[in-house]
């Protein structure tokens, strides 16, 4: 599914937050929205969502308005991983995948056969069927990270938005966790703190700056030292590394430092 974000902008008491947003997310691509803390990744991925409705412009989702659609239709298509999901509930972790089928059912999931299949895949993709009956409460973050993007995927949806998916894990994970997404091939959108593995992961990148889009397209147009530089005040060197032949970044030091 093709994501199209035109003229966006998106503020809160008088502040505005995201501006001028036009941007494209190709489908069945991964993308890397890349930013430091503050530039608008996580508002941007709501406003796509249709969690927060945009102060001008739309989104569109294979030509229809996202937030147009109805609730249960939009969750249909869209799901989201949340940089911090919780819950206060006492469930397991495949009561928790079974949320997920909730845009479907239309009540609480768990009873009868419908839905199953599509939860036990889920599981399997997500690598965590050997935590199915583990009480969520008893989960390490990791694999509260994967409990919910097995939720997502749950959804079976057509675009799928991850907040800083990597934060809760060990650099092992992170390798695993993103080639499990990316070995999907749906439409993702990702936003990401470390720039090698957006660089690793990603197929495009798009990266805001203090609530506009400075740079979109391809690791290799987008990742280059002078946007590190103007985006993150960090000097670095762009370059591909000899054994992998992947881009990646080294850091010298800050601009302010």
């Amino acid at each position: 599914m093709r994501v199209e974000a035109t003229g966006v902008a998106w503020a809160v008491s008088g502040t505005t937050i995201i501006e001028g947003v036009e941007v494209t997310f190709e489908a069945g691509r991964f993308t890397g929205l890349l930013g430091p803390n503050g530039s608008g990744k996580t508002t941007l991925l709501h406003v796509v969502a249709g969690l927060r409705r945009p102060s001008t412009g739309r989104v569109m989702a294979d030509g229809d308005d996202v937030h147009r659609l109805p609730g249960r239709e939009r969750a249909r298509r869209l799901a989201l991983l949340e940089q911090h999901a919780t819950t206060g509930l006492d469930l397991t972790v495949r009561q928790v995948v079974e949320l997920g089928r909730v845009p479907f059912r239309g009540r609480w999931p768990g009873q009868g056969e419908e839905g199953r299949e599509q939860v036990d895949e889920a599981m399997r993709l997500a690598r965590i069927g050997d935590l199915a009956e583990r009480r969520w409460q008893t989960l390490s973050g990791g694999e509260r990270q994967r409990a919910q993007l097995a939720r997502a995927l749950a959804q079976e949806p057509s675009v799928l938005m991850l907040d800083e998916p990597t934060n809760h894990l060990d650099l092992g994970h992170q390798i695993d966790f993103l080639g499990t997404v990316r070995d999907l091939g749906v439409t993702t959108i990702a936003a990401l703190h470390d720039l090698d593995l957006a660089a690793a992961f990603c197929e495009r990148l798009v990266v805001l700056k203090a609530g506009r889009v400075v740079a979109q397209g391809t690791v290799e147009e987008v990742l280059t030292a002078e946007l590190v530089a103007d985006v993150y005040g960090v000097d670095v060197t762009v370059g591909r590394h000899q054994e992998s032949g992947r881009i990646h970044v080294v850091w010298h030091g800050t601009r302010h430092g």
